[in-house]
């Protein structure tokens, strides 16, 4: 991993946080009660539960040394109030296709990206589209059946 700041949102980092919390506390008890059951199960050179187990372990703390890495990392990105608004990480765009329905995406930091919450990184195709856009300007979203033509309605920042 580089070494660079990584910048999210507020939302973002303490959704990192409390996974990693949970990662940390919760699961890695799980996992050594696991753990546990497998070696009272008796001979090891057998033990498929075993094996899991010490996968399982395994592949959670490689996710806690990611989280622990990114949360150091992370810079929360704060909105300034006072002017337009200008689209950029943190604000949510409504927008309004030419046939009125409406659509909203938020723009957040690439860790933090869930295309099915509408959570849009900035760095993507469609946040690109999306930075620096204002309320009436039009933006072309590309999709898989062709691009649809959108007006910002609304930027907003939470």
């Amino acid at each position: 991993m580089s070494k660079e700041p990584i910048q999210m949102t507020a939302r973002g980092l303490e959704k990192l946080k409390e996974e990693l919390r949970y990662l940390k506390e919760d699961k890695r008890q799980e996992l050594a009660d696991y753990m546990g059951a497998a070696l009272a199960d008796g001979d090891l050179r057998e033990s498929a539960a075993y094996d899991e187990a010490r996968l399982l372990q395994s592949a959670n703390e490689a996710r806690i040394a990611d989280l622990e890495e990114l949360v150091h990392r992370a810079v929360v990105v704060e909105h300034e109030d006072g002017g337009e608004a200008v689209a950029r990480l943190g604000a949510s765009l409504t927008l309004r296709s030419q046939d009125g329905e409406s659509v909203v995406f938020h723009l957040v930091g690439t860790h933090e990206a869930d295309i099915l919450e509408g959570r849009v990184s900035d760095e993507s195709p469609l946040g690109q589209s999306l930075v620096g856009r204002r309320v009436g300007d039009d933006v072309t979203v590309q999709m898989p059946v062709g691009a649809a033509v959108y007006r910002v309605v609304a930027v907003i920042f939470d």
